[in-house]
């Protein structure tokens, strides 16, 4: 691995001690007991509520804020963590403006949602803080399922299949558990080691066997698997990231976004991160936000953020790149690279205006970066793998594979939209699909 701290440009502790904690804070601090009483009595409580729909987890959400309402936060929890066993986690990064917030009648009628997203941290926070449980294992079946993959999808299965008495053995390439809620999002949205106590409270149910540092097609094979479990549930995520396809590629300087924020995550010492003066990320997704957002928190100077596509296009919601913008980072869009110029190490990186449609422009500029940040898409890696779909696994149904006896969900399965919570419920619905399929 590369000492970038050796690259020109690029260095540690750009900040005062104290900037560090007050800019890695909590993105949106807890609501205290008044606070989430003040925000449940704005909810219409609608009978159709249009906000259960837009939740891919379809958490009864009018019923949960009714709850607190009436003083008990955790008969709330219990109804959102029934849906969405990773409730607490979703309620820190769900892009809930896009989804049930935007849906409330309340943004429609005054611009203002009900703060659903907030009032969820709260109850699930409260159950969890008390450490309860309120879930418990149904009689053992003696059925045995494998569930590869600790991330969202992987966590939601194994927990839904634990709760229905079956035993499973819970596997991940890592050494640590949580998948992209632990390692691929920002640190100022999950702080206090949360995915990690999350992982652990889930685990409170029983019946979840785990063996880490195993990665499919290295430590265990599908096969064997297959002939070991009575049913398995693929959830490896992506594990390759897509490469710039320019000269020069392996210049020093020049990383992928997802190890830049796995790195960060992962840190003791947020003031012992190099972080370029000059940052360039390429890319239009979450991913891309988080690393030029948390670039820009680090202390680099200048971050400025390049998307091949028009702004309408991004990926992130507007309210992330409104947040990046906040922060200092520059968006520039329908711009492509195309040449990346230094001597050993990046320099600067060049680009090509492009049309709507991508098309360029002739009209080229550069900027100047002694760190470059790659963050334009992930792909599925590993081979003997079920059926594909382009370049996932193919699935039918809840999440069934080509592979009689393999399920697969979250971001490896074809369909999804690369999201927390929609990963949680391709989680779950597989888990009861192959409930359903051992005990019938």
């Amino acid at each position: 691995m590369t000492d970038n701290t050796l690259i020109p440009g690029i260095q540690s502790g750009r900040l005062a001690s104290e900037n560090y904690a007050e800019n890695f804070a909590d993105l949106h601090p807890p609501l205290d007991a008044h606070e989430a009483l003040v925000a449940a009595d704005r909810c219409y409580f609608c009978h159709d509520a249009p906000c259960i729909t837009a939740c891919p987890t379809d958490i009864d959400i009018p019923l949960f804020i009714r709850q607190i309402a009436t003083g008990t936060p955790e008969a709330a929890a219990e109804t959102i963590l029934s849906q969405n066993i990773l409730g607490g986690m979703c309620a820190r990064v769900c892009p809930t403006e896009t989804l049930c917030e935007e849906a409330c009648v309340r943004e429609a009628a005054e611009g203002k949602p009900v703060l659903i997203g907030r009032l969820q941290r709260y109850a699930t926070d409260t159950v969890m803080e008390k450490g309860v449980h309120p879930f418990s294992r149904a009689d053992a079946t003696g059925k045995r399922v494998a569930v590869v993959g600790a991330g969202p999808a992987g966590l939601a299965c194994a927990h839904r299949l634990a709760m229905h008495g079956h035993d499973v053995t819970l596997y991940d390439a890592r050494s640590k558990l949580g998948g992209l809620n632990e390692f691929g999002i920002a640190a100022y949205k999950t702080i206090d080691s949360f995915a990690e106590r999350e992982v652990d409270w889930l685990l409170q149910i029983g019946g979840i066997s785990v063996k880490a540092g195993q990665e499919l097609g290295q430590d265990i094979s599908l096969k064997q698997l297959k002939s070991d479990f009575d049913a398995v549930f693929l959830a490896v995520g992506l594990g390759g990231v897509n490469a710039l396809g320019l000269d020069h590629e392996g210049k020093e300087g020049v990383e992928d976004a997802v190890d830049f924020i796995s790195g960060l995550r992962q840190s003791k010492d947020l003031s012992k991160l190099p972080i370029g003066r000059d940052v360039v990320v390429i890319g239009g997704g979450m991913t891309a936000i988080d690393a030029a957002v948390q670039a820009k928190l680090l202390g680099a100077l200048n971050v400025t953020l390049v998307y091949r596509r028009g702004r309408d296009r991004m990926n992130a919601s507007r309210f992330e790149q409104d947040l990046a913008a906040s922060k200092g980072v520059r968006i520039i869009t329908n711009a492509s690279p195309i040449a990346l110029h230094g001597n050993g190490a990046v320099h600067e990186i060049e680009f090509e205006y492009t049309n709507d449609d991508l098309t360029p422009t002739g009209q080229t500029f550069r900027l100047a970066a002694s760190q470059v940040f790659k963050a334009i898409g992930q792909t599925l890696t590993g081979d003997t793998l079920p059926d594909l779909d382009g370049r996932k696994i193919a699935v039918s149904g809840s999440g069934r594979t080509s592979v009689p006896g393999v399920w697969a969900g979250g971001d490896c399965a074809a369909g999804g939209d690369d999201l927390t919570v929609t990963a949680v419920a391709e989680g779950r619905d597989a888990a009861e699909d192959i409930h359903r399929s051992l005990i019938s």
